[in-house]
């Protein structure tokens, strides 16, 4: 398979003819030869998104709306091409590519209703004959940069607000999926009859892809950023950011507690905990790094927890019975395998999985006797690995789970709801879940963290804030007086 770039409704070459390859990270297979794009294609692509502003965004409502609903109509029709593409591109089992479909096109659903909600408010005036009125409006182009890691959830939510602010937008899905997160998005936006221009794609190799975010951004047509990935990549965008005034959205990385008050059903504890631990395979911003546990629990949880995580199956991805997929590489897989080693011979005993990753698969791991001072505990995993704290009270639950410069999500595992209310209520998190684990989300929802985990919200009404203006206007009826 062979894919362009897409600029203004038009399949390209790079500028320069460039091409990089899409490999699958399980069978090392190529998955398709892409177009890789520099800054010029760039720029091209903010010229086409550009052009195509000023009529999407006079573009009515109603009819707005009723291409997002086609595109979500699109989008469940070919749920099996789109699952197979993310496990040909990030190792993704069925199921999770399937949910992304679901949510992808629920995430289009809730956009085609946000087009119709209020956009302003009348304030009050002490002007005589006056009418003063808080407005939001377009902001212009959009650059959004999607990640791989749930490619279809997450490339429609870099378009899908943006767009049904009146936006057009210029993706660059990263360089494991550029697919799935890109190019096939965009395919079904076409297909649902949205404008040339609203949705350009520009696909990269990886050693091209800070020189191609940089030149969109620093674009001055470009008036919103919005990205999803690493902390690390993040802070880069937020700086090029900053130097040219622009506002952006950063959903970055977690270091995401489950915690387990000792009243807690603990069947349904290990049931939660794996759940966010390991679902695809423990590559979800949101994943429970971290059990902390009272200490007359931990002990019973720990053993329950490590029976449940030898069960789980690891290897192919196209095997139905796989549950712990590949990881996106075997660098990451062997990254993750490293971290499990230094904290076992710091002390950390692993009381399942372990061991040495098989190519690009790393086992359901569970470590118990971790410390604070351990790499593991101090950095996101990003792998189907957690780690058990025990604690002596809810209090100093709440400390640990806040010893962290993420805050993104959490859950709070408890038969009190009252007790869970406390707790919830004292982390630094933008997430927090009650009686439930970590990994949640609802496209209504107002999602993002704090500290190093991001600022700025998507979902609902907040996604749309985040990508229009918003404007003070006023209207004087008649001739006020003025003083000379």
């Amino acid at each position: 398979m062979q894919r362009q770039l897409l600029i203004g409704g038009e399949h390209v070459d790079a500028v320069g003819g460039k091409q990089t390859t899409d490999i699958d990270p399980f069978t090392g297979d190529l998955v398709a030869t892409i177009s890789a794009a520099g800054p010029e294609d760039a720029r091209r692509a903010v010229e086409a998104a550009a052009a195509a502003f000023d009529n999407w965004a006079e573009t009515s409502p109603s009819e707005r709306r009723k291409l997002f609903i086609r595109a979500a109509d699109l989008l469940e029709s070919r749920a099996g091409e789109a699952a197979s593409l993310m496990t040909a591109e990030t190792g993704a089992i069925g199921p999770w590519g399937y949910f992304n479909v679901q949510f992808g096109a629920e995430i289009l659903r809730e956009a085609a209703a946000m087009v119709t909600q209020p956009v302003g408010e009348v304030l009050p005036t002490s002007v005589p004959g006056g009418l003063s009125f808080a407005i939001r409006q377009p902001a212009g182009v959009v650059a959004s940069l999607s990640p791989w890691n749930a490619p279809v959830i997450l490339g429609i939510r870099a378009i899908a607000a943006p767009l049904a602010a009146g936006n057009t937008v210029v993706l660059k899905p990263t360089e494991h999926a550029p697919l799935s997160a890109g190019l096939f998005l965009a395919d079904i936006l076409t297909e649902a009859g949205f404008p040339p221009g609203t949705c350009n794609v520009v696909t990269t190799a990886p050693e091209d892809a800070p020189a191609v975010a940089e030149a969109l951004i620093s674009d001055p047509r470009v008036r919103r950023v919005s990205f999803t990935g690493s902390t690390k990549v993040g802070r880069s965008i937020g700086e090029v950011a900053a130097r040219h005034l622009k506002p952006v959205v950063l959903e970055l990385g977690g270091k995401n507690s489950v915690i387990v008050l000792d009243d807690a059903d603990l069947d349904y504890a290990v049931s939660a905990i794996a759940f966010a631990a390991y679902m695809n395979s423990g590559q979800i911003c949101m994943c429970a790094d971290r059990v902390i546990a009272a200490r007359s629990i931990a002990g019973e949880l720990a053993a329950r927890l490590a029976e449940k995580a030898a069960k789980l199956p690891a290897g192919d991805p196209r095997d139905p019975g796989t549950l712990i997929g590949p990881l996106i590489s075997g660098s990451a897989a062997q990254r993750v395998a490293d971290l499990v080693e230094e904290a076992s011979s710091a002390g950390a005993r692993v009381i399942a999985g372990g061991g040495k990753p098989d190519g690009a698969v790393y086992p359901a791991s569970v470590l118990s006797g971790v410390t604070p001072d351990m790499r593991i505990e101090r950095e996101e995993i990003f792998g189907p690995v957690c780690t058990l704290l025990a604690v002596k009270d809810d209090d100093e639950a709440v400390a640990a789970a806040n010893a962290t410069s993420y805050g993104l999500t959490a859950g709070v595992l408890t038969e009190d709801i009252r007790r869970g209310w406390e707790v919830a209520r004292k982390l630094h998190t933008g997430i927090v879940h009650v009686n439930d684990q970590s990994v949640d989300d609802e496209p209504q929802a107002p999602f993002g963290g704090i500290g190093d985990s991001g600022h700025g919200r998507f979902g609902g009404r907040a996604g749309m804030e985040a990508f229009s203006e918003l404007r003070w206007v006023t209207l004087q009826r008649g001739h006020r007086p003025f003083p000379f």
